[in-house]
């Protein structure tokens, strides 16, 4: 079956906070992290069913969802999970919050990799608590965290570690032996894991496999929430279907606590597509990683041939991690936004010298972005 990534969809027009940032200026939003393709036609007709309905009352327990979850979990990782387990959710931000609030107290604090996806920096300070950044560091071509400096810092309060596989920014997708060092890590702390592995299903590196942190052993199984959603993969986020799988009960029940009068249960269209996309959009999937992967290479190649400019080649999810310090700018972001182009800045990720580049688009746009950037430079 034919898809065709490279169709062009005006979003200027539409509700699309990507493409309303810059207004009319002649700017190419590639910041946030949803795509401009076109979800699939499994996912819309399953909509369009649904609102043939035309009734649209409070919704039940989603029990294929479940299935098609835990069926999903078996299958593509060996992960043996219980639909109780699962607590669905209207977005991983909230994931995120509830966790920070559920499994720390006052003047108890939390710990996460830096540079990071920016809510879970917001998490902490907005519960007021605090957080201990783990530096990243490239090693190989690789975006890795340094525990053993971590540990060093630790106070003691600690309570939390927040974990971002395949990692946002950077794109590293964990193998098994770093992932049961942070689980060695979090044992020797004594520390509770949430593990955001919403790009999990956006893996570009030939012969490289996410695996859940929860299905390592049982015990970070115990100690650990996994978020998940088909929201990016599938260009979905505007919808709102997530989930948080918990094995441990009174984890889980301190998390369900949380959300109690705050957090709505999720929307019944969400889960119509949430549905229709693990259940039948793999097909689509494997054609969107191929068409994302010549992405990635054709950004890789041209980025680190401009002068002043580096770009590890991510191994999941469709955003790279490029690294300006060189340029003799005092905002990478800023320089680049008058030169047309809209990146998020590195600045809300925990450095200012980076941008990020969302590559989800298509082949048009992105060589447009890429010659922009050229040319920027070029001005220097």
């Amino acid at each position: 079956m034919a898809f065709n990534f490279d169709q062009w969809i005006d979003r200027r027009h539409s509700d699309s906070v990507k493409w309303h940032k810059y207004g009319d200026r002649d700017v190419l939003p590639l910041w946030i992290a949803d795509s401009d393709f076109r979800s699939p036609d499994c996912i819309i007709n399953a909509l369009q069913q649904r609102i043939e309905h035309g009734v649209f009352g409070y919704g039940d327990t989603p029990h294929e969802l479940m299935n098609i979850v835990t069926q999903r979990m078996a299958e593509r990782y060996g992960w043996q999970v219980e639909a109780d387990w699962l607590v669905f959710l209207p977005g991983i931000v909230s994931g995120l919050n509830l966790c920070v609030r559920a499994f720390t107290g006052v003047g108890q604090g939390t710990i996460a990799p830096t540079p990071i996806y920016p809510p879970f920096r917001q998490a902490a300070k907005l519960a007021e608590r605090t957080q201990l950044s783990l530096q990243m560091r490239l090693e190989q071509g690789r975006w890795i965290m340094d525990l053993e400096a971590a540990a060093a810092q630790l106070s003691g309060n600690e309570k939390l570690l927040m974990l971002c596989n395949p990692h946002n920014p950077g794109g590293t997708v964990y193998r098994r032996q770093e992932l049961e060092a942070q689980l060695a890590f979090a044992q020797r702390h004594d520390l509770i894991v949430c593990s955001d592995e919403i790009h999990c299903d956006l893996i570009l590196e030939p012969g490289v496999q996410h695996i859940p942190f929860a299905s390592l052993s049982e015990d970070a199984a115990q100690r650990s929430v996994t978020l998940l959603s088909p929201s990016k993969s599938f260009n979905i986020a505007g919808l709102g279907a997530s989930l948080a799988i918990i094995p441990n009960k009174a984890l889980r029940e301190r998390f369900k606590r949380q959300r109690k009068g705050l957090v709505p249960d999720v929307d019944i269209l969400a889960l119509v597509a949430a549905s229709a996309a693990w259940r039948d959009g793999q097909p689509w999937l494997d054609a969107q990683l191929d068409y994302l992967r010549a992405n990635r290479d054709l950004l890789v190649e041209r980025v680190n041939a401009i002068a002043g400019l580096s770009l590890a080649s991510p191994e999941g999810t469709y955003l790279g991690w490029i690294n300006a310090q060189p340029l003799p700018v005092a905002s990478p972001a800023l320089f680049f936004e008058k030169h047309g182009l809209g990146f998020s800045p590195g600045r809300d990720f925990g450095d200012d010298g980076f941008v990020r580049f969302n590559f989800g688009c298509t082949r048009a746009t992105l060589n447009e972005a890429i010659s922009r950037m050229e040319r920027a430079v070029s001005t220097l």
